[in-house]
This record gives structure tokens, C-alpha cells and sequence, in this order.
């Protein structure tokens, strides 16, 4: 899978047009090191959170509003247009997303309009790529070797759904939208690992 991101002011962008391979977050303490970084900035926690938490595109992230997620409780559902695909979808956010919304939450001004973007900042709304470059940002942060991106959070969650909770194929695709249970396991970076494990089984 690639990420072709606009270049921005930031060095941890590509250049423009260009595109790289970007890899799953695959341990588990990586993912707890970068919570911990992130632990007194509950914005971009809450970002890391909900984006490795569910199958959503970092511009579906953006469009999430305040009001569609203020006073949520564990495995509440929501529904939004996907930006790539205009198809409607039905996510639930787990104990773990809701109690990072609900700590970003109450960081934010009084006055916050129901209607404004969940993940914003002072000069605005967030976006793709300012995204991309936080991803990169956090996993140099704890040194952490490989291609990763904004599309790291999603592939993220499908990852550790199959190889960490054992999911099934045929959900993995339904998530996903995909066709095959191949490009799941390709888009997912785990069908290398599968296949090398069927030569470990001993008769």
C-alpha cells in the first residue's frame, strides 16, 4: 500500500507527488511507548487513539465533529461519509477512544461549537498531512525503524486485529472493503508472516 502526501513545511513530509510504502505499527509496546510520549498532549493522543482503534482513512479522522462524539459511551455507534469513497459508514469507538475524546473534550475552550472539527489547532483544522507528519514525528520519537504514515493508524488497527485478537478473514474484508481475502493479508503486511508459518507446522 502507498501514501502519496503533498509536501509541506514540515521535513518529516515527502516530496511532493511522491509516494512510500507505509507499515503497520506491529508491537505491541511500540504502540504503548507512543501513548506514553503522547500522554500530556490529549489531542494527539486521542488522534492516536481513535485512528488505531478503527479501520477509518486520516481524512475521515478529520471529518469527525464534536458534537458526534460528545457525551459517547463505550462501543457507542456513529456514522459518517467516507471522503474517498461517499459510502456511509457505521463505526463504534471502544472504552479505549471514548476515554481519549472525553480527555481531549475537556481541554477545549467552553465556546467550542458543536459543529467544529474534533482534531483542530491553533491555525485550524488538521489535515492529511499534517497528520502524516505527526505519525512519523511520534514513531522517530521512540525509534522506531520503517515507513510510516498518517495510513500507518489504519493498517495499524487491521493488524493487530488479526495477528494480536485473531479476527477472521472474511471481517477483515468486509471492514476494508476489499475483494480477496489476498489483498487483505498484503494490505495488512501480515501474509508474508502467514505464509513463513505453515513451513513451522511438523508432521
Amino acid at each position: 500500500m502507498t501514501q502519496t502526501v503533498k509536501r509541506g513545511g514540515n521535513s518529516n513530509h515527502p516530496e511532493a507527488g511522491s509516494a512510500i510504502a507505509v507499515e503497520p505499527i506491529r508491537r505491541l509496546e511500540d504502540i504503548k511507548a507512543i501513548k506514553k510520549l503522547l500522554a500530556d498532549k490529549p489531542r494527539d493522543l486521542a488522534l492516536f487513539t481513535v485512528g488505531i482503534n478503527t479501520n477509518l482513512r486520516a481524512s475521515d479522522l478529520l471529518q469527525l465533529t464534536v458534537s458526534q462524539v460528545r457525551g459517547l459511551k463505550p462501543m457507542d455507534e456513529i456514522t459518517l461519509k467516507e471522503r474517498k469513497t461517499g459510502k456511509a459508514r457505521r463505526i463504534s469507538l471502544n472504552r479505549a477512544c471514548v476515554e481519549a475524546i472525553n480527555a481531549w473534550l475537556k481541554t477545549m475552550p467552553k465556546d467550542m461549537d458543536d459543529n467544529d472539527p474534533l482534531f483542530s489547532g491553533q491555525r485550524g483544522p488538521l489535515t492529511v498531512g499534517t497528520i502524516h507528519g505527526l505519525v512519523k514525528s511520534w514513531c522517530k520519537a521512540i525509534n522506531l525503524k520503517g515507513n510510516f504514515g498518517s495510513h500507518s493508524l489504519r493498517k495499524s488497527f487491521g493488524y493487530h486485529q488479526r495477528v494480536t485478537f485473531g479476527a477472521g478473514l472474511p471481517e477483515l474484508m468486509t471492514i476494508f472493503n476489499h475483494s480477496t481475502q489476498k489483498q487483505t493479508l498484503a494490505y495488512l503486511c501480515v501474509q508474508p508472516d502467514e505464509v513463513k508459518s505453515v513451513y513451522e507446522n511438523q508432521l
